[in-house]
């Protein structure tokens, strides 16, 4: 018998699930509370992986399972706090409460995860500033009055506090508890340690960073959790593993492209099926999931047949089309955020003989990073040596490899098309805008001259697609 499994055992857990990331988890009664509720099931119909799983067809896993994982993980890092420094004065309360954050910590998640609050809410109602953390505060509430779960509000509140993290000292509570669900100091969560594991299986994407011995070899030191100098490498890992995830997997081309057109649907149907008011009204939100797609493809009001279409159009993957991409030097990457690129100024570059208007084109502003923007992560994590397991310290880069990376976020710059036959002149034209804007730049400051926003050679389109790469709609069996 393992020791989690003991642990389990002692804290009473009434039912076991088989997870294929973390073996038998133990589930007791309170935590049942959450997961037997309408609420809590609805995560079974969120998609972890949002668009990655048109891409990625092992991607099929839902928030549901990585709720659990993350509440299981959760309950192991503060249970092994307690039993190897028993000072620290951990206590049940302190326990249920961790785990719960973990458990209940996406509950606010919308239809395809992060498309919803990130893509989706924006467009469907500017100047909003809603996020799936909120969403989670709302459906915590809900779950618990709709369901008469037992529970003191200041728990609730404290639960609150851990899903939504925070570096700032709340009174009454140990803030290294902070540190283990949404970690605001340095990115170090079992949030993190489980999705990346959980979707590296599913999509198949092999991971080198072991999560189990940084649980293993953590400690609290002047109120922060710490690691042994041995896990600096792991960490580096963990973060690399991550940025690995975002560049391959989350922000793969065709997911993103799939994502912009199922934000165009559901922006169409807002109107009638008042998607986007479902995120003040936790009765509507309980029932808004991925499924709503289908509530699209399933509908009849006229209103709807363009949604439709485009539903349609994905399903026979006739989607919309990747034109160009440009990798911001880290001098330029600015530019993204400055509105010198956009879909009017793309058009305004348009020779004389082509057709496309601003409706034709999207773009994507692609940010990827180890987690804390420009920063590496390492730099904010503490550690302790096994001669003083007391003191704590930062370890440079240079003392964990000379072959860490240098920059530690990317901007990338991505053009997509709505109209599949004005891929070539679209992409024409937005080289035409970067070369004005790499001049414009060198114009201003000379110092910078050797900063230009190159495009890729491999990514040129040709006049005209050979008929042997072009894609078939029908097969021929004559040949």
């Amino acid at each position: 018998m393992t020791s989690s499994t003991r642990s389990q055992e002692d804290q009473g857990c009434h039912k076991y699930v088989n997870d294929p990331i973390h073996g038998y988890i133990g589930l007791d009664d309170y935590a049942l509370r959450f997961i037997d509720t309408p609420q809590f099931q609805r995560l079974r119909y969120l998609k972890q992986l949002g668009t990655s799983y048109f891409v990625f067809p092992g991607g099929s896993h839902h928030r549901f399972e990585h709720c659990i994982g993350t509440s299981f993980l959760a309950n192991e890092v503060v249970s092994g706090l307690a039993l190897r420094q028993p000072e620290l004065g951990i206590d049940e309360r302190d326990i249920r409460c961790v785990t719960l954050a973990g458990l209940c910590h996406d509950l606010g998640h919308g239809p395809y995860s992060h498309v919803f609050d990130s893509e989706f809410i924006p467009r469907a109602r500017p100047g909003t500033t809603w996020s799936h953390e909120q969403g989670s505060e709302m459906m915590l509430n809900y779950t618990i009055d709709e369901n008469n779960i037992d529970i003191d509000e200041a728990d609730v509140k404290f639960i609150k506090k851990l899903i939504r993290g925070t570096t700032t000292p709340v009174a009454g509570e140990k803030m290294f508890l902070f540190d283990i669900v949404a970690n605001k100091r340095n990115g170090v969560d079992v949030d993190k340690f489980d999705y990346i594991q959980r979707d590296c299986y599913n999509v198949g994407v092999k991971s080198s960073y072991d999560f189990s011995r940084l649980m293993l070899n953590s400690r609290v030191i002047d109120n922060e959790i710490c690691y042994s100098h041995k896990e600096a490498y792991n960490l580096t890992e963990m973060f690399h593993t991550r940025y690995s995830l975002h560049k391959r997997v989350y922000s793969h081309r065709a997911a993103k492209a799939i994502e912009f057109m199922l934000v165009d649907a559901m922006l169409i149907a807002d109107p009638l099926l008042e998607i986007s008011q479902a995120i003040t009204d936790p009765k509507k939100y309980q029932f808004l999931t991925d499924e709503i797609v289908r509530d699209i493809e399933r509908s009849t009001e006229p209103e709807l047949q363009e949604a439709r279409d485009i539903v349609s159009r994905i399903r026979t993957r006739d989607i919309y089309k990747f034109v160009d991409e440009f990798i911001l030097p880290s001098e330029l990457a600015p530019i993204a955020t400055s509105g010198m690129i956009t879909e009017s100024k793309i058009v305004g570059y348009r020779s004389d003989n082509d057709d496309f208007v601003e409706r034709d084109v999207l773009i994507d502003m692609c940010r990827i990073h180890y987690g804390m923007s420009r920063d590496n992560p390492v730099d904010h994590i503490n550690f302790y040596s096994k001669y003083n397991v007391t003191e704590k310290f930062p370890i440079a880069s240079e003392l964990i490899s000379m072959c860490v990376p240098q920059k530690y976020e990317e901007r990338i710059v991505r053009i997509y098309t709505r109209s599949p036959s004005k891929r070539r002149q679209i992409q024409k034209a937005a080289r035409r805008l970067m070369e004005s804007i790499s001049a414009a730049v060198a114009a201003e400051s000379p110092i910078r001259v050797s900063a230009n926003i190159t495009p890729n050679r491999a990514l040129t389109l040709p006049d005209s697609v050979p008929a042997s790469i072009a894609k078939r709609r029908r097969l021929d069996f004559t040949q």
